[in-house]
């Protein structure tokens, strides 16, 4: 099975797709153009003004839905594999953010400032939580743990994503407030609608698991229009003028960099654990994704609006990266476990073969 994205707010989804599976799919394709647009087309005066107002609403609705959408019986179903959810909780807050502290010898001198805030920035996120689902699946994973932990993550993230980026970024000219003002906000404009969407879960759940095209709609429009709010003020202040085409392209090998590490550590950590092989493929793809969703509306948050578009440009990246890959890996360890080599058993490291 051919794989996009399968992340809330990615607008895609598992699907049969005709074209190669390494080519960028519609939703990668809507948000080049989206910041194509906001760079040739910026919205400024009044319009970005009524744009920022329309931004603030659809950041609400995106996760009005998540919450309405999540599952509480799965989530409980599998809140048991503790070890498993705390490894991965570690992976997402801890062990991302030292990647990027750590590698700074070699990630920043192939970046800009500001490129390398959104790098740090991106080490902070949570992790996606249908992509990463989607890919458990597909490598014969344990789904239902990865649900928990990847919703987990998601949860958690909202609170401990400004904290860590007020330790990562406290000097960094782009921080725009203090992590408990932060916290505050981030709590009013996301945390608030989706516990609303999880109190009427049992009300509206089903309706929207029935319309999953229509809500996949209002997320992708909500992810491109927060992506185009914060280019158009990037651009206006000046952002293709401050980033050179070779810090893009050290930003591919930047993010390249991080996502290796993460997949390679969550790997050769969770053998070493004695996970199972299903279990090592929740943790694999829980861990080292991280959600552009949540990513680009708590940067509206965390940010200045002037430099929310640089900041978030490392992370639009790295999303196209780890669904590339991932999609890869989650095939490949999927035809393995259905059809085992010679002398091979499904209970094999995912990292020995």
């Amino acid at each position: 099975m051919a794989i996009g994205s399968f992340e809330p707010g990615s607008g895609e989804q598992i699907t049969s797709m005709s074209r190669p599976k390494y080519l960028p799919g519609n939703f990668t394709l809507a948000l080049i153009a989206t910041v194509v647009a906001a760079s040739v087309l910026p919205c400024r005066g009044a319009a970005a003004l009524a744009v920022g107002h329309l931004t603030v609403l659809a950041i609400a609705l995106l996760f009005f839905l998540h919450g309405a959408k999540l599952s509480r019986e799965a989530v409980i179903a599998a809140a048991s594999h503790w070890r498993l959810h705390a490894l991965v909780l570690l992976t997402t807050f801890v062990l991302f953010p030292l990647f990027g502290v750590a590698f700074r010898p070699i990630l920043s001198p192939l970046v800009t400032p500001a490129l390398y805030a959104g790098i740090l920035f991106l080490c902070t996120l949570p992790s996606t939580v249908q992509s990463s689902i989607a890919f458990a699946a597909i490598a014969k994973g344990n789904v239902p743990v990865a649900i928990c932990s990847a919703s987990a993550s998601s949860i958690i993230g909202i609170f401990v994503t400004s904290l860590v980026v007020s330790l990562l970024l406290s000097n960094h000219a782009a921080a725009a407030a203090s992590s408990w003002y932060a916290v505050g906000e981030i709590t009013l404009q996301l945390f608030v609608p989706f516990v609303c969407g999880q109190l009427l879960q049992s009300t509206i759940g089903g309706w929207i698991g029935r319309h999953e095209g229509m809500v996949g709609a209002v997320d992708q429009g909500s992810i491109l229009l927060i992506v185009y709010s914060a280019f158009s003020e990037a651009v206006s202040q000046g952002l293709w003028r401050q980033i050179p085409p070779s810090a893009l392209a050290g930003l591919l090998v930047a993010d390249g960099i991080l996502l290796a590490a993460a997949l390679i550590t969550t790997g050769f950590v969770s053998k070493w654990l004695g996970f199972e092989r299903a279990d090592r493929v929740a943790i694999i793809f829980c861990g080292s994704k991280k959600s552009l969703s949540q990513g680009v509306t708590m940067a509206k948050v965390i940010f200045a609006s002037h430099a929310v578009g640089a900041v978030i440009l490392p992370l639009i990246v790295f999303h196209q990266i780890q669904l590339m890959v991932c999609a890869a890996l989650a095939q490949r360890w999927g035809r393995r476990a259905e059809f085992p080599t010679p002398g091979s058993t499904g209970a094999k490291s995912l990292v020995a073969r």
